[in-house]
């Protein structure tokens, strides 16, 4: 179990209070390969924030119907669909970034991004300050999460929705600190992605995202096989279970 001295991060900010923790998937795999995970993210009740889609390392070369479909019936109950945009930690080249953008919002019309491997620090802020004032002239108020894995430099988060400050695996989880500077803002602020979670560990899990104060959360058993999006392409095999669990709330 991770500690942190104090209050809990997020509680002294205003609002919070009623906050309700819910699930940000992060790359379930293509519709084609895994319909009946999409079908199951589309039954109403599932506190979902949203949903990336991902159809080949982004928007892919054409428009596919099938993710077309699939995002349609997750928005049709209120989910939103985030475009996978990939920054390759800053080396991606700002046009082919707007570009794919362009392309998630004209063929599945999305309703925001989730900026992959998305530089953390302070030195390449002003860059991802200029991708996000570009995404934010295409669409009316899109849904920014800025995917960095990691703490970044605190001022990326005056300019984004949410900010991914987790992702990887239980073994480092469990033990993770959070930093001080997220105590500033509300937990719906802040995403964990989590891959290889035993089923028995759920609860500590949980706890650990609500002291640390990230109420969008994805914590799988599966494993990154050839990378971490691997561990994200299915439903855990305990997502009943855990479906539950975030609808009757985890006490502290």
């Amino acid at each position: 179990m991770s500690y942190l001295t104090g209050t809990p991060a997020g509680t002294a900010s205003p609002g919070a209070t009623d906050l309700r923790t819910g699930f940000g998937a992060p790359g379930i795999a293509h519709p084609l390969l895994a319909p009946c995970e999409w079908a199951e993210l589309a039954r109403p009740g599932r506190a979902l924030h949203w949903v990336v889609l991902d159809v080949a390392d982004g928007p892919g070369v054409r428009p596919d119907p099938r993710c077309l479909e699939a995002a349609g019936r997750l928005r049709n109950t209120g989910v939103r669909v985030l475009g996978h945009l990939d920054l390759r930690h800053g080396a991606r080249p700002f046009a082919e970034v707007i570009s794919d953008a362009r392309r998630h919002l004209d063929w599945y019309q999305v309703d925001g991004f989730l900026l992959d491997r998305c530089p953390a620090g302070r030195g390449d802020l002003l860059e991802v300050r200029r991708t996000l004032a570009a995404l934010r002239t295409l669409c009316e108020a899109p849904h920014v999460v800025l995917g960095h894995g990691t703490h970044p430099y605190p001022g990326y988060a005056e300019h984004a929705d949410q900010l991914v400050t987790f992702s990887g695996p239980w073994s480092d989880y469990r033990w993770s600190q959070v930093a001080e500077w997220t105590a500033e803002h509300p937990p719906e602020r802040f995403c964990h992605f989590v891959h290889g979670v035993p089923r028995g560990h759920l609860d500590e899990a949980l706890r650990v995202a609500r002291w640390q104060g990230a109420a969008t959360i994805w914590f799988t058993d599966g494993t990154a096989r050839g990378g971490a999006g691997d561990a994200w392409e299915g439903l855990p095999g305990y997502w009943d279970e855990l479906v539950s669990r975030i609808g009757t709330g985890v006490s502290e």
